[in-house]
């Protein structure tokens, strides 16, 4: 063969080859829950800035809890309008409820979703969240059946699972009654054992995929806890008083499990949804900035740096996160400076002056989150230049 001839059949051998090609998997869908019981103004910016990374919102919308009975969420029907994305009304049914009453819970339910309908909200399923005992799965299938049959054809219904139901022979029979399902992977066990393990949430996962033959999602934590007196204070917008210990969801950690999840995605796993919704000055979530990068596969880095404001001789000297990822506060902070008639640190840091010189010294433990930013000191100096600044974490 000719070498002109052999050049002609490689081509043809490589377009061949790469027609036969699988198509590349689906890129992983990813939503949002909003879990706010009350609405303000953060939320109009959080739905802004989170519309091109996550399709769908799944909103709290109503919850039956023993002794405090039904409550609707107050929602803001024209921010979620202005935002277009699909509607999922998520209604919290308390485990600890004796039982489950179908005809109560069904008027209920119609009349919610009547009610949204009519504010021109295009709901486009329902999902119930209900944490009940393994024991009780039978009874939870056939109130889900029942329930199923009151609804519109078209509304797609899901539930919210846990991981202590694959143990039970009743899943599949349960399962058979929804159209999808969501598998909680957090705070699913003893808050002193943590909030998330990746692995067990992989493993978790895979096994749900084996029962399932119905598409679902990851429930994911994006957010963190304290435990103050063995209570936790998550969504409370009041610190509970008392010595406390931090549990915060490891953004690291959730990358690393998404990336694992694209590589070897399991067949019936249909996307992820984070808990929850970002809104500015919440103190449990992560920063949208954060969440963000996670779920489109960024590099997560801390920036850390000193930034100064000046009104004539006065310098205000603040510490801004300019990453993407939270980070504890630099150990020390190092500022050129010259002729300084005064100058004090803020709280956290202390305050070490030379001819030449300002350290600030971190003797507080503290973080910064992505986007953050926090008062360091004043100065009062002829020159300080924060090109000579120098940071240690």
């Amino acid at each position: 063969m000719s070498p002109f001839r052999r050049r002609a059949a490689l081509v043809l051998l490589l377009l061949l080859s790469a027609g036969c090609r699988p198509d590349a998997p689906p890129a992983l869908d990813q939503q949002l829950y909003i879990w706010q019981r009350q609405w303000g103004p953060a939320h109009a910016d959080a739905l802004a800035a989170s519309r091109n990374d996550f399709s769908t919102l799944r909103v709290l919308a109503a919850q039956d809890h023993p002794g405090a009975g039904w409550s609707r969420t107050r929602i803001n029907a024209e921010l979620l309008k202005t935002d277009g994305r699909p509607l999922i009304a998520v209604v919290r049914l308390d485990g600890q409820l004796p039982a489950l009453d179908l005809p109560r819970a069904r008027a209920d339910i119609l009349a919610l979703l009547a009610d949204w309908r009519a504010q021109g909200l295009a709901v486009r399923g329902l999902e119930i969240d209900h944490d009940c005992a393994s024991a009780r799965l039978p009874g939870y299938a056939r109130f889900l059946g029942e329930l199923r049959q009151a609804l519109p054809a078209e509304l797609q219904l899901s539930i919210t699972a846990l991981p202590a139901w694959l143990d039970s022979p009743e899943l599949p029979g349960l399962l058979r009654q929804v159209d999808s399902s969501v598998l909680q992977v957090h705070a699913v066990s003893a808050p002193a054992d943590g909030l998330f393990d990746p692995t067990r949430a992989l493993a978790w996962a895979r096994r749900w995929n084996s029962l399932s033959e119905r598409p679902f999602q990851l429930a994911l934590p994006a957010y963190g806890i304290a435990l103050v007196a063995g209570k936790v204070e998550s969504e409370s917008p009041l610190a509970i008083a008392g010595p406390r210990r931090e549990l915060q969801a490891d953004p690291q950690q959730l990358a690393e499990l998404l990336e694992q999840l694209r590589r070897q995605r399991p067949e019936h796993l249909a996307g992820v949804i984070w808990f929850r919704l970002p809104l500015a000055g919440d103190r449990r979530a992560w920063p949208l900035a954060t969440l963000q990068a996670v779920a489109r596969g960024d590099a997560l880095h801390a920036d850390i740096q000193p930034r100064l404001r000046q009104e004539g001789p006065l310098h205000e000297l603040s510490l801004t996160n300019l990453g993407n990822l939270g980070a504890p506060l630099p150990a020390r902070v190092e500022l050129s400076a010259r002729a300084c008639e005064a100058a004090d640190a803020l709280a956290g840091y202390r305050l070490e002056r030379s001819a030449e010189r300002l350290v600030f010294t971190r003797h507080t433990e503290g973080r910064l989150a992505a986007g953050q930013q926090r008062a360091l000191g004043w100065a009062r100096c002829q020159q300080l230049d924060q090109g000579g600044s120098r940071v240690y974490p």
